[in-house]
C-alpha cells in the first residue's frame, strides 16, 4: 500500500499558490512549478484560504476530483482560484463522481479547466457543482467560471440551493464555457419550490455569456421530469443570458415524459433577460416541448430579445404558465427571429403563448417564417404549425408589428375567438406565398379583411391596421444553411417594407435597437429588423 502524504500548509502568511503536475511528488511542498504535488487526491486534502491558487499543469490529465467546503474560500475580494498553468488546459477526470464541488462557500474562480466524466459520472456526477445548504437568506457571493469545458456528466454545470435553504449564490459570471454531451442538461440553476404568496429567488446577479450548450441528449429512463436541456435557469433574479448558443439537445429524452427539454429556458424567476442568443435543432423524445427559448412557470418582468431560433422540434419562442399562481406576468418578446420551428410538433408554432392566469404580455417586432420544407409528410399535407399560436388562460396580451410569413400554412391559430379586451393584434404583417389562412377559434379565414371584420382585431381608433404585403424575405424560399444566418430573414424589398404602428400607438417600450443593433427609428417597419442591412450573424 503506497504511503499517503498529507499536504501541510505553511504556518503563517499567504495567500499561497500550489502546483500539481504528473511529474511532481506529493512529498513536495507544492509551492513552485519545480516542486509540484503529483496527484489531485493529494491536492484535495489541502485547506484553501482566501486568495490561494491551485494550478494544474496545462495539457495534462488528472484522475480524481476537487472539493471546497464551508471552511474554505469565502472571500469575494480574495477568491480561491483553480486554473491551469503552462501551455494548454488541464483536464480533471473524476472516478464516477463530480469533478469540482463547491459546498456552502463562494469566493471561487475556476478558469481554463476541462472536466471529463466517465460512465458512472454520466449518471451520478456533475462537472462543476455549486451547492448552498446554509439556512436562512444569506447568499454566497462571487462565482466566476471562464474558459471551462464540462462533458460526460449528469449535468455539465449546476448551481443550486437545496430544498430547505432559501439562499443560493450571487454575483455569478459564467463566460466562454462549453457544456456538451451530458445526460440531463448543460448548465442549470435551481432553488427551493416557488411560493406565489411569498416569492423568493435563490440566486441573484447572474451574467451568462458565450456559453455553448449542445448535444446534451436527455435520459430516456427519466419520465418523471424534463431532461436534455441546454441552459435552464430556475429561482433566479436579475439574470442575463447573452451571446450563447444551444443546439442539438434533447434527442434521447424520455418518450413518456410529461415535460420536455428546451434549448434555453427560465422558470420560477424574475427580471431575466435572454438576448442575442441562438437556439436551434433542439429535440424532444416525447410529444411536448423541444423548443428554442422559453419563459415557463412563474416568470415575471422578463424579456426575450434579439434571439434566433430555427429547426427546433417545438416552438421557437414559448411563453407558458401551467400553474394558476398569477405569478406569470409583465413579460416581453421582441425583435426575435424564428425560422421553421415546430418541425416535429405542429401543435406548437413559431411563437406560442398560453397558460393559467398569465397577464400583461407584449409580443412585438418579431419575424417568424414557417415553411413546408422539412416537415413530416403528414404535417406537410395539412396539419401544419402556425407562425403564431395563442391559447386560453391569458389576458392583457398585445401582439404588434410582427412579420408572420408562411408558404401556405396558417399564419395565426388561436384556441378561442378572443375579443380585443383580452388579446389585441395590431400592425402586423400576415404574408403567405401560398393560400392565405388564419384560424380564429373554430372559424377559418382566407382574407385579412374578413377576419378583421369578424374579430374586431387589427383596428386602432376605428382605422384598419395590419397588412398582407410581401416582406421580401429570402428565407421564405431558401433552404436553412448550417448554421442558419439571420440575414435570410431581413426584408429585401425594392419598395417600402410594410409599415408598423408608431411607437405612441404601440404603447410599449421598444428599447433602443433592433435585432442587428441598428437604432430604432421613429417611423417603424414591421419585423425584427428596422433597416435593410447586409446579412448579420445569428445572436
Amino acid at each position: 500500500m503506497p504511503e499517503v502524504y498529507r499536504p501541510a500548509r505553511p504556518a503563517a502568511g499567504g495567500p499561497y499558490t500550489f502546483y500539481v503536475s504528473p511529474d511532481g511528488d506529493d512529498r513536495n511542498d507544492g509551492m513552485s512549478p519545480e516542486k509540484p504535488w503529483r496527484t489531485l487526491d493529494h491536492a484535495d486534502g489541502a485547506r484553501y484560504r482566501p486568495g490561494d491558487r491551485l494550478l494544474l499543469k496545462g495539457g495534462e490529465r488528472f484522475r480524481g476530483s476537487l472539493s471546497l467546503g464551508r471552511e474554505e474560500a469565502g472571500s469575494p475580494t480574495r477568491p480561491v482560484v483553480i486554473a491551469s498553468y503552462g501551455t494548454g488546459r488541464a483536464t480533471v477526470a473524476p472516478r464516477g463522481t463530480s469533478g469540482i464541488t463547491v459546498h456552502d462557500t463562494a469566493g471561487v474562480e475556476i478558469r481554463n479547466i476541462a472536466l471529463v466524466g466517465d460512465r458512472k459520472a454520466l449518471r451520478e456526477g456533475v462537472g462543476i457543482a455549486f451547492r448552498n445548504t446554509l439556512p436562512g437568506a444569506r447568499r454566497l457571493d462571487h462565482v466566476r467560471l471562464s474558459n471551462v469545458e464540462a462533458r460526460g456528466f449528469q449535468n455539465g454545470i449546476s448551481v443550486g440551493a437545496e430544498k430547505d435553504a432559501a439562499a443560493g449564490y450571487g454575483d455569478v459570471r459564467i463566460t466562454d464555457v462549453a457544456v456538451h454531451h451530458n445526460l440531463e442538461a448543460g448548465l442549470v440553476f435551481y432553488g427551493p419550490a416557488f411560493r406565489p404568496d411569498r416569492p423568493a429567488y435563490a440566486h441573484a446577479g447572474l451574467r451568462i455569456e458565450r456559453v455553448r450548450a449542445y448535444s446534451n441528449a436527455g435520459d430516456p429512463r427519466s419520465e418523471d421530469r424534463n431532461t436534455g436541456s441546454g441552459i435552464a435557469l430556475g429561482s433566479v433574479r436579475d439574470a442575463t443570458v447573452t451571446r450563447s448558443e444551444a443546439h442539438d439537445n434533447g434527442a434521447r429524452s424520455a418518450a413518456g415524459a410529461e415535460e420536455g427539454p428546451e434549448g434555453i429556458w427560465v422558470y420560477d424567476s424574475t427580471r431575466v433577460v435572454l438576448e442575442k442568443n441562438s437556439s436551434y435543432r433542439n429535440r424532444t423524445g416525447s410529444w411536448v416541448d423541444g423548443g428554442g427559448f422559453g419563459l415557463d412557470n412563474n416568470v415575471s418582468s422578463s424579456v426575450m430579445q434579439y434571439n434566433l431560433a430555427y429547426g427546433n422540434d417545438g416552438p421557437g419562442f414559448l411563453v407558458y404558465s401551467g400553474q394558476p399562481t398569477g405569478a406569470h406576468k409583465d413579460n416581453v418578446v421582441r425583435f426575435n427571429m424564428s425560422w421553421d420551428d415546430a418541425r416535429k410538433l405542429p401543435e406548437y408554432g413559431g411563437i406560442v403563448a398560453y397558460g393559467s392566469r398569465m397577464t400583461n404580455l407584449d409580443i412585438y417586432h418579431n419575424t417568424v417564417v414557417m415553411r413546408t420544407e422539412g416537415l413530416p409528410s403528414a404535417q406537410a399535407a395539412g396539419n401544419r404549425p402556425p407562425a403564431l399560436r395563442l391559447r386560453d388562460g391569458m389576458r392583457d396580451v398585445r401582439v404588434h408589428n410582427n412579420i408572420f410569413a408562411t408558404d401556405g400554412g396558417p399564419l395565426v391559430e388561436t384556441q378561442s375567438a378572443y375579443g380585443p379586451n383580452t388579446l389585441r393584434l395590431q400592425g402586423n404583417d400576415y404574408y403567405s406565398s401560398g393560400a392565405w389562412l388564419l384560424r380564429w377559434g373554430t372559424e377559418r379565414f382566407t382574407s385579412l379583411d374578413g377576419w378583421r371584420t369578424a374579430s374586431r382585431q387589427e383596428m386602432l381608433d376605428g382605422r384598419a391596421t395590419g397588412s398582407t404585403d410581401d416582406p421580401c424575405l429570402p428565407g421564405l424560399a431558401a433552404p436553412i444553411s448550417q448554421p442558419a444566418s439571420a440575414g435570410d430573414l431581413v426584408p429585401r424589398c425594392q419598395d417600402t417594407v410594410p409599415v408598423g404602428l408608431a411607437p405612441k400607438a404601440l404603447g410599449v417600450d421598444l428599447g433602443t435597437v433592433d435585432y442587428f443593433g441598428n437604432q430604432v427609428p421613429k417611423a417603424l417597419t414591421v419585423g425584427a429588423v428596422q433597416s435593410v442591412v447586409g446579412p448579420g450573424t445569428a445572436g
